[in-house]
């Protein structure tokens, strides 16, 4: 659907779907938008709306890919009997071109998103609030999210169109515009700028789960450290070490569905298998083809993708305990004609982060999707620190590496520490949809992949020479065929 189409269809449907559980409210019956937004309850609903559309961003079949996949951690799975899932293979191996359904679906989401937080924005406006600070912190709720998706979009897609009010018809939609990289840029700081002086450090009860000014913080921090502002990017990161976030002594309990949200987790996706709608399911998608009942314990189609690499495997050091924590292996005949499974003994790999079994009879799961753990942001904040040559990055990176096992590491120089960090950001948050990200920060997306693509040419004979011909163009997705045909959008270069 064209931005024009999406944007119009969601003043006719109701966005407010409320998060079960952790972000809960009243039920409540449709409301038209024209009658709607006339109180603090339905603005509530709203908000929770909000948040609750990205779901949908991460069990979608197209953002884990193009941040994931894209690069050297994972893979797919080839099934030479089911090419449906093509176009997102074309992702995994620089193939891809305008028409990309994947692509089309992840731009659609991600402006779908903004343009929901825009309305709660707008309409809010005008509301009376018994207490202003419930307003504020709504505000800055909805804010926050919508920088969220603007630093996705920049990244993903480079200079794009800077939507900041509610669309309420097709005609007021934009035609052709693009905001520069550093416009984009200076309004996701001004969201977050807002919001970080109006969230509180912690909820409890069933707010649980919403944006917190640590998810701010390391948000804006994350943002300076992708634009080279060291110093900015390490006052951020700082700021959240003083807020009351630890370590887990477990690696593995990050990921388990009977921690969520715990003392290290910063921001969550959140998701509940009590409801079909709520559902994770992460292990449908990821789990090899040819496991179905053997992994799950029932009848079920799996998908084979984002599995985890070669590469990524041998990352990890010998006695690392993440590598058995993030990564599973099935073990079965039916490996053998699967190519992906002859570098691992005939075992296939997969991404054990989200399998949690048992599974209810529907195949519903229950982990929430990190986004920002503690210990990515004192991994940062190392980076930010050996970057800018101030301060000491050794006790943060070192912390990290002690839970999982490792010796210390001192007495590097700028260049060598810049390795060994960015190596420990690559294990540590694995599979969280952060390393494509980290690739195009450090500019190494070229380097890295182009030897990447050299070693899976060389393993996976189903590649084609054309496959991981890594350009400079290619760091950004095209924008998609349909938005500049309908919506007059100028293409990325060379694409």
């Amino acid at each position: 659907m064209s931005l024009i189409r999406s944007f119009f269809a969601l003043l006719i449907i109701l966005y407010l779907v409320s998060c079960h559980k952790i972000l809960d409210v009243e039920p409540y019956t449709f409301s038209s938008d024209v009658n709607y937004y006339e109180n603090e309850s339905q603005i509530l609903r709203a908000v929770n709306g909000a948040y609750g559309s990205l779901q949908e961003l991460y069990t979608g079949e197209g953002f884990w890919a193009m941040t994931e996949m894209v690069s050297d951690n994972t893979n797919y799975q080839f099934d030479e009997s089911d090419r449906g899932a093509q176009q997102r293979e074309e992702i995994d191996e620089f193939l891809i071109t305008s028409t990309n359904n994947y692509v089309e679906s992840v731009w659609n989401l991600l402006y779908r998103n903004i343009q929901q937080t825009n309305v709660v924005i707008e309409r809010m406006e005008p509301v009376e609030f018994v207490d202003q600070k419930i307003k504020d912190r709504y505000s800055g709720e909805v804010r926050f999210l919508r920088a969220f998706q603007y630093f996705h979009l920049v990244r993903l897609f480079g200079s794009v169109p800077l939507i900041t009010e509610e669309i309420k018809d097709p005609e007021s939609s934009f035609k052709g515009d693009k905001a520069s990289i550093d416009e984009l840029y200076e309004f996701i700081l001004s969201d977050l700028d807002y919001a970080v002086d109006h969230l509180p450090e912690k909820y409890t009860g069933n707010d649980i789960g919403r944006v917190t000014k640590g998810a701010v913080l390391t948000l804006l921090g994350e943002v300076y450290l992708t634009l080279r502002e060291y110093d900015k990017a390490k006052e951020n990161f700082e700021k959240v070490t003083e807020l009351n976030y630890a370590l887990l002594s477990d690696y593995t309990q990050n990921f388990d569905p009977a921690y969520k949200n715990n003392i290290e987790s910063i921001f969550s996706i959140q998701f509940d298998e009590s409801l079909e709608t709520e559902a994770s399911n992460f292990i449908f998608m990821f789990g090899p083809r040819n496991a179905k009942d053997k992994l799950i314990g029932f009848p079920g189609n799996l998908g084979g993708s984002n599995i985890p690499t070669l590469s990524i495997f041998n990352a990890y050091e010998s006695n690392d305990k993440r590598r058995e924590a993030s990564i599973e292996f099935f073990d079965d005949p039916t490996n053998e004609k699967f190519e992906e499974a002859k570098a691992f003994e005939g075992k296939i790999p997969f991404i054990k982060k989200y399998y949690h079994p048992p599974f209810l009879e529907d195949g519903r799961s229950n982990e929430n999707w990190p986004v920002y753990r503690y210990s990515h942001v004192l991994l940062m904040l190392a980076e930010a620190m050996n970057e800018l040559g101030q301060g000491d990055p050794y006790p943060y990176l070192n912390k990290v590496r002690e839970r999982a096992g490792l010796d210390a590491i001192e007495n590097l120089n700028q260049d060598e520490l810049r390795e060994a960090i960015f190596q420990e950001q690559r294990t540590e948050v694995a599979f969280e949809n952060h390393r494509w990200f980290q690739l195009l920060r450090t500019d190494k997306a070229i380097e890295i992949m182009t030897e990447h693509g050299i070693e899976e040419k060389d393993r996976l004979k189903r590649l084609s020479s054309a496959s991981y011909n890594i350009q400079e163009y290619k760091l950004l997705f095209p924008i998609p065929e349909r938005e500049v045909r309908l919506n007059k959008l100028e293409q990325n270069p060379e694409w």
